[in-house]
Formats: structure tokens, sequence, C-alpha cells
């Protein structure tokens, strides 16, 4: 009787290796020149990332400004400040896949975690890298667009008036878990396995995803759904409007995030017995 490929996957037959998962700790990445050049990737994308994204969103804000120069549809519109999201998001994820994973975004570093794909050593030197990278990213746009910066928000992440904080919390958890259940299913090592194009297709997705959140959320809270890129522009606009929100720009896209991984991995992948099985053996 024929077997099935759902079956061949489902016994010993699989045709694709599962990859182990990661130590929690990992202190042995410590050694590891690898670990510190995918930091600095990360670093210098998460940088290139809020300089031409932040600068999209200013030079949007300030062609809607009533005092500029006057010209009707002058500006990239909303559509514009999504596509420099999502196109940015594309190419560096193209760029550094292969040397840190792309990640550029807390909340995603962060499912990975959970998923113990990452250990929690690399975790936290990449969000310091991103974060650091995000600063850096919007203090050159400032100094860049001294004149525009702060009178168009620094491009900064708030609730929009009119919207609750809860239904800003609520669009930043269901935002993130866009992105990051489409991270997964772009990464999927089953799925590689069947098509060998998926992972050098993988930014693609990834990118569009963020394109699209982009489009539904930007009316609500500007987009955050990745805690660096609000953090940065925070903390150059540094504006007390800026911090009120802040704690939703974290909050929502780790929650989301910690969603989709549970989703992705224990539910699609039915995984659950699995990683109990390799903490168990962790501990032991």
């Amino acid at each position: 009787m024929a077997t099935s490929q759902e079956d061949q996957h489902a016994g010993g037959g699989r045709d694709y290796a599962e990859p182990s998962p990661q130590p929690f700790l990992g202190s042995s990445e410590l050694r590891r020149w690898s670990l510190y050049r995918a930091a600095i990737a990360e670093f210098v994308a998460t940088l290139l990332f809020l300089y031409v994204t932040v600068a999209t969103v200013i030079g949007h804000k300030r062609r809607q400004d009533a005092d500029a120069d006057g010209e009707e549809c002058g500006g990239v519109g909303l559509l514009g400040v999504a596509w420099a999201f999502g196109g940015m998001i594309f190419l560096l994820v193209y760029c550094i896949a292969g040397v840190s994973g792309g990640h550029m975004n807390p909340a995603v570093t962060f499912g990975l975690l959970v998923a113990r794909k990452v250990t929690l050593l690399r975790a936290a030197l990449y969000v310091a890298a991103q974060c650091l990278g995000a600063v850096c990213g919007a203090g050159l746009v400032r100094a860049l667009n001294s004149a525009h910066f702060a009178r168009h928000g620094g491009g900064a992440n708030v609730v929009v008036t009119g919207y609750s904080k809860g239904a800003g919390l609520a669009a930043e958890i269901a935002g993130t878990f866009v992105l990051v259940y489409t991270v997964f299913s772009a990464t999927d090592a089953k799925r590689s396995a069947r098509d060998s194009h998926i992972l050098v297709l993988a930014p693609l997705p990834i990118g569009f995803a963020v394109f699209v959140v982009h489009l539904a959320t930007i009316p609500i809270t500007g987009t955050g759904i990745n805690p660096a890129r609000s953090f940065g522009a925070a903390v150059v606009y540094n504006q007390p409007n800026a911090w009120h929100d802040q704690w939703i720009f974290w909050v929502g896209p780790l929650i989301g995030a910690a969603i989709a991984t549970l989703y992705h991995e224990h539910v699609l992948r039915a995984s659950a017995l699995k990683a109990l099985g390799s903490f168990k053996g962790a501990r032991q």
C-alpha cells in the first residue's frame, strides 16, 4: 500500500530534517565570532530600516501639513508608507537572513526564543542590537531632517485619537500575529524540504505581511508590530506623548508573537509533546 506524503512526515520516513531545539541559555555561543557578526548585522539592518521608514513617514506628514508648499498629491500617501516598511523588510531579510536570520524585530526574536530556535543569550544580544540600531537610525533621520522631525512627530507610534488603548493593544497583537505566523510559515523546514525555492522566496511573504499589516493598522497606532522601531523613534523624538503609549508597542507585539509561535509550533506542527520531551531532557 502506498504511503502518503503526510504519513511519511509523521513517521520515520521523513524527507526533511527537523532542526534540534536550541539550548535555553547557550553560553557556548559567547566564544563564537558568528554570534557577534550576527548581532552587527542586526544592528546595521535595523538602523537602515528605521532610517528609510521614519524618513518616509516624516516626508508623508510634511506633505499633509497645510503649511507645506501647497502641492497636492505630492507625497507617497499611506500606501507608500506601507510599501516603505514592507519593502525594506523584504530587502533586508534577503540581505542578512544567511548571517543572523534577518530578525530586525524583538517580537520576531522573542517568538523564535519561545520556539527554541535561538538561545536566550543570542536573543538578548539581538534585541540590544536591534534597539540600538533603531535609535541610531531614527537619530540619523533627525540629523538630516531637523526642521521637520519634531514638528511631524518624529515617526513615533501613538494610539490615534478616537481609538482606545485597548483597541491599540488589540491591533498590535493581531498585526504581530500575522507577521510572526508568516515568518514561521515561510521558513518551515518541512515546506523547504518539499519545495527547494521556499527559503529563497521567504523574504517576499514576510515583507508583504508587513505591508498589509501597515495598511490595516496605520490608522489605529501608526503600526508598531516591532518594539525596536517604536522604541527608537520614541527615544529620538523624546516627547511625553511618545512615551504614554510605549508599553502598548512592547506588550502587544510580544503577546502576538507568543500566540503565533504557539499556534504554528503546537497546533499546525503538533509539536507540543516533542517540545515537552526536549525540556525534560534538558533538565536531566
